[in-house]
């Protein structure tokens, strides 16, 4: 295989989630490519197989599991892709469902990739998990902004969506990953967006993953997409509307998410760039 690295929602290689990029994986079999993720060690490996058309199957591997939906490493993988083939429209299809991301570059050649994720769905979050995650991340319901109330958000993975009252509890991260690790497994969640809101439209995220061995991710596409949906359900926010989430300051890997929700029920957009590393 030969596996490609770029760094998603970011033009600076310090900065963004990085991730594995395989654009030919014909042929290579689920215990393979999990041992390639492994071996890459980034938070997700993205792998293709090319279904002719500009339609591409991808598959995404944590360095333990599989998940059903990986936002940066599509990012990056359609920024690979359009370097060596030309912008563009491109359909991958997922475990999660059909995505379709749109490639363009600017003046200067850098390349931007928006993709639209399945359609949202929001649900309540019980309040004995809700309990469960507070203990985990040794915060209080005093903690939460009661503006932003806590709920479970689809927008290819599930996730569920914790608001912090001011930006200082969300930069204070020191959760126990064992705890919250077997509770997300056992709910099948993929990480936990943390968020404060600075204004309407200016978001600041934290993603704890520790079902992918991770305990921080720098940038989370696919939170950013169920949290579009999130914001849209509970009426948060007038659509359409464009949202700035900055995710991956606290970690020192800056990254900047552009999410575009629409009006109804459709999926959300999340736009970003992705450069090579190495």
């Amino acid at each position: 295989m030969d596996i490609l690295r770029y760094t998603a929602f970011t033009t600076d290689p310090a900065g963004g989630n990085p991730a594995g990029v395989v654009l030919d994986a014909q042929g290579v079999d689920d215990a393979a490519m999990l041992a390639a993720a492994a071996e890459v060690g980034y938070s997700e490996t993205a792998f293709v197989v090319p279904l002719g058309d500009r339609r591409l199957g991808l598959r995404f591997f944590s360095p333990l599991a599989e998940v059903p939906f990986c936002g940066h490493a599509t990012i990056a993988t359609a920024v690979a892709y359009a370097e060596r083939y030309g912008t563009g429209d491109l359909i991958f299809e997922t475990v999660a469902g059909t995505v379709a991301v749109h490639t363009d570059s600017d003046a200067a050649g850098a390349v931007t990739a928006t993709l639209v994720s399945v359609p949202p769905r929001v649900e309540p979050l019980p309040d004995d998990l809700l309990a469960a995650i507070l203990a985990a991340l040794r915060w209080t319901p005093e903690d939460l902004d009661p503006k932003m109330p806590p709920r479970l958000a689809n927008g290819g993975n599930w996730h569920p969506v914790i608001a912090a009252a001011d930006r200082s509890r969300l930069a204070r991260l020191d959760y126990s990953m064992d705890e919250l690790g077997a509770l997300m497994a056992e709910h099948d969640w993929t990480t936990v967006d943390l968020v404060w809101r600075e204004s309407p439209t200016v978001v600041h995220a934290r993603n704890p993953f520790p079902p992918g061995g991770v305990y921080e991710d720098a940038a989370t596409g696919a939170a950013a997409a169920a949290f579009g949906g999130y914001l849209r359900e509970l009426g948060l926010v007038d659509t359409p509307a464009t949202v700035t989430v900055y995710q991956g300051f606290d970690m020192g890997r800056p990254s900047t998410l552009t999410v575009g929700i629409p009006a109804g029920t459709g999926g959300i957009s999340v736009t970003g760039t992705a450069v090579p590393l190495g």
